[in-house]
């Protein structure tokens, strides 16, 4: 599910902001991009931020600005400038001129000079990020939330053409019964002239074309599967998942309803029955 939270503080001089952005995705993906000195906060940041999204392709950007408490200080590596000075003065003898390294040229070399960073109180900036961490999602989840209403309404709404094709099968189930019944009569009356075939052989064959005409189950479970899914989403828990199972076991029920009721019209229902779920599917990979 798409969303967008942002939350900032003041911290010794400085303001540190965290920016969440969500997009959608079956799984957790979480992307953190941290400052250089703040990056082995990031496992326990990514950590906090599973919990209350399980779902979705998360991007979280942490940024600090301004003045800061603690300031790097410059530091002048003695010991590598007199290597410096050494190797010019090695290389001078070598080219035959005394010509002598110049202060300019030294202080550019690598190393000479570098900055020390402070040393960060992690503890504490871990503490303000998961603080700041927390307040984003809750401005993400109001934009989720509004969406996650709008996506509910729509496979609501998508259940109910669902409900009313199966209330339509189930009508036309008599009659197709009695085609049915008079399949079986006429294999009966094939299977009764061939004097090779016993009657324990007929009575196999009778309930074979019995069991495979018979979608009474079938219309049971596919009902209770949408009332479950109903139910899910009234829930204000991540229900994505569970969604995603009952979707795939009432496509397998429409999928066996259409094996087993060849008929011109009852099959026109059941594909208007898998073109829903089929929307009803694209709409639960969004859901957390």
């Amino acid at each position: 599910m798409t969303g967008f939270g942002k939350a900032s503080c003041e911290c010794d001089g400085e303001v540190v902001t965290v920016e969440l952005s969500t997009v959608n995705h079956r799984f957790f993906d979480c992307t953190i991009r941290l400052p250089g000195p703040w990056s082995a906060l990031e496992a326990p940041l990514k950590a906090a931020l599973k919990k209350p999204l399980s779902r979705g392709k998360v991007n979280v950007f942490v940024s600090r600005r301004g003045s800061r408490g603690a300031v790097s200080a410059v530091r002048f590596d003695e010991e590598l400038a007199r290597q410096y000075v050494a190797a010019a003065r090695e290389l001078g003898k070598l080219m035959g001129t005394g010509e002598a390294m110049s202060l300019d040229v030294l202080a550019q070399l690598d190393g000479v000079f570098y900055l020390e960073e402070a040393e960060e109180d992690l503890e504490k900036t871990s503490d303000m990020l998961l603080d700041l961490a927390e307040k984003a999602v809750g401005q993400l989840d109001e934009m989720r939330l509004s969406e996650g209403a709008a996506m509910a309404r729509d496979i609501r709404d998508r259940l109910e053409v669902v409900r009313r094709s199966v209330d339509v099968v189930e009508e036309r189930l008599p009659a197709l019964n009695e085609l049915y019944a008079q399949r079986l009569r006429g294999r009966i009356e094939e299977l009764s002239g061939d004097t090779s075939i016993t009657e324990e052989r007929i009575a196999i064959e009778v309930a074979l074309l019995a069991d495979k005409s018979d979608v009474s189950e079938e219309i049971v479970r596919l009902r209770s599967h949408m009332d479950q899914m109903t139910a899910l989403l009234d829930s204000e828990e991540p229900v994505g998942r569970r969604l995603d199972f009952l979707y795939q076991e009432m496509h397998r029920e429409a999928n066996t309803l259409g094996v087993k009721t060849r008929n011109g019209d009852v099959a026109s229902e059941i594909l208007g029955i898998k073109a829903e779920l089929e929307k009803i599917r694209e709409q639960i990979q969004n859901i957390e």
